[in-house]
């Protein structure tokens, strides 16, 4: 492998700084999920519903939708050690914040602060490590950086089972402020530029229109739960968000220098491999936000032993993803995508029957089956999805490629759990039953709630069937082994050159 220079010229450890950003990003993508297992905890101590609770994960995600295709600009604009500081510091700035919260409205305030953060570093983090790794490495570069985007949000249930209930929920931001501060220091030491600078101008109005759109698309599907889906506001927020974002594509493909670079999209294996990490998001985070909530409600299990009963699972993808990211190298995305997708859909589709007396060890088992699809799909089609891309467009296609999945994330885990609370509180029986007969009421409302998680699990399949079907559309041949040189990638290149002509 060459000598690693920077920007400058200048030779650093490649080493030290990839350890700088694993640290650090995967305290930042541990927040996607780390308040989980702590929903019921936090529902009881601001006397919230499951709608509400659920905006601290989904408004998280959806900032980080938002924040992302900025990062893309900031990433050609600012030095990238000074940037990846100020995404740290700000990071730290909301998890203060969070810790620090007297009410939900602050708690809230504070995890949008540390998506601000997230939003940087995330997308940072892959586009220097696509930069300072050859593409005949990048397999195994994407698979390390697999263990940050994939593991900290599969492993943030666990510890935040154990934190609820030995310590505080707060606690669960007061564990990472050292360690963050930490990052801090070294990231001044062993952080180094190695991204070119440009000066583009951001547009303020394609920034505008991205937040409406898809924060009005991400209101509606959250507001389900409480409001049903013939709501007004509902229908009116979808509506809203569907012609704003129609615009915002317009927008996009007619600037010269777009703010989101969809252009990218015109290389089909870069748009499946968007897809499919999109819906491997969506199955992962929306069922740890769901399989918490089953285990506490239904089982009666305590915070740590639900997020226990995930770790196996978590675990798993620790593991995998490292060997998945290498055998990328060797073997390319599309036999290991199909497998992954078969596994994950083997894995989800036992979940529509489970019942009150399902035994953990069996949940335990099937999230582990689904984790290790997951661990072979992820960071494999992300990579084949980049190689696709000539190399000043990586940038780009990382900005647009994780906005997408930000963004679906959000709003296929705000339908999850739109689908939960809306076939619950259907079926749920009248306050009548409870007062004449207070047995039958509870085991009604036992079953009004296994109903509710039976059709959350049934539109889980569903993403997982779309995933698996799409995954045969991926070239068989492995593109991390050269540089870019195919008619697509010149397409691309020629239509970006010339600002937007067809």
């Amino acid at each position: 492998m060459a000598k690693a220079v920077d920007t400058n010229g200048k030779p650093y450890n490649r080493t030290l700084m990839v350890v700088v950003l694993l640290i650090g990003t995967f305290c930042t993508v541990l927040n996607q999920t780390i308040l989980t297992t702590a929903f019921p905890t936090l529902m009881k101590a601001f006397d919230i519903s499951t709608s509400t609770v659920q905006w601290l994960t989904t408004g998280f995600l959806m900032v980080n939708g938002i924040m992302i295709p900025i990062s893309a600009y900031l990433s050609n604009r600012f030095n990238s050690k000074w940037l990846y500081i100020s995404a740290m510091i700000i990071f730290e700035a909301g998890t203060v914040l969070a810790f620090i919260a007297p009410n939900y409205g602050t708690l809230l305030a504070g995890r949008l602060v540390q998506a601000v953060g997230v939003g940087i570093a995330m997308p940072l983090l892959q586009t220097l490590m696509l930069t300072i790794f050859p593409a005949s490495s990048r397999g195994a570069a994407m698979g390390l950086a697999g263990i940050v985007i994939g593991v900290a949000p599969a492993i943030g249930p666990t510890l935040s089972g154990w934190i609820i209930d030995s310590y505080s929920w707060r606690d669960l931001f007061g564990m990472i402020i050292p360690i963050v501060a930490i990052v801090i220091i070294m990231a001044f030491f062993w952080m180094k530029s190695v991204i070119k600078t440009e000066n583009p101008k951001l547009d303020w109005l394609s920034v505008a229109m991205s937040t409406i759109g898809f924060g009005s698309l991400l209101y509606g599907f959250s507001s389900v739960g409480d409001d049903g889906w013939t709501s007004v506001k509902v229908l009116s927020m979808l509506a809203i968000g569907v012609v704003v974002i129609a615009l915002f594509v317009w927008r996009q493909l007619t600037m010269k220098t777009p703010f989101l670079q969809l252009r990218v999209f015109k290389s089909s294996e870069f748009t499946i491999a968007a897809i499919l990490s999109s819906v491997v998001m969506i199955a992962m985070t929306g069922v740890e936000m769901v399989l918490p909530l089953y285990m506490q409600i239904v089982h009666g299990m305590s915070a740590f032993h639900s997020g226990l009963a995930l770790l196996p699972g978590a675990l798993m993808m620790a593991v995998m993803s490292p060997i998945t990211g290498q055998t990328f190298d060797r073997m390319g995305a599309r036999r290991l995508s199909i497998a992954g997708m078969f596994l994950l859909a083997a894995g989800t589709i036992p979940f529509v029957m489970i019942t009150k007396t399902t035994p953990t060890i069996y949940i335990t088992f099937l999230y582990a089956v689904r984790m290790f699809g997951i661990s072979m799909v992820m960071m494999p089609v992300t990579t084949a999805g980049m190689n696709a891309l000539p190399f000043d467009l990586i940038s780009h296609g990382t900005a647009v490629n994780n906005t997408t999945r930000q963004v679906a994330t959000s709003i296929g885990s705000a339908i999850l759990v739109s689908v939960l609370s809306n076939v619950t509180k259907a079926q749920m029986p009248g306050h009548h039953v409870l007062t004449e007969t207070p047995l039958a009421y509870k085991v009604r409302a036992i079953n009004a709630t296994l109903s509710g998680y039976h059709a959350t699990f049934w539109v889980a399949v569903g993403f997982c069937i779309l995933g698996f079907f799409l995954a045969f559309f991926l070239k068989g041949s492995n593109r991390s082994s050269a540089a870019v040189t195919s008619d697509t990638a010149a397409g691309l290149k020629t239509t970006t050159d010339n600002g937007g002509e067809a």
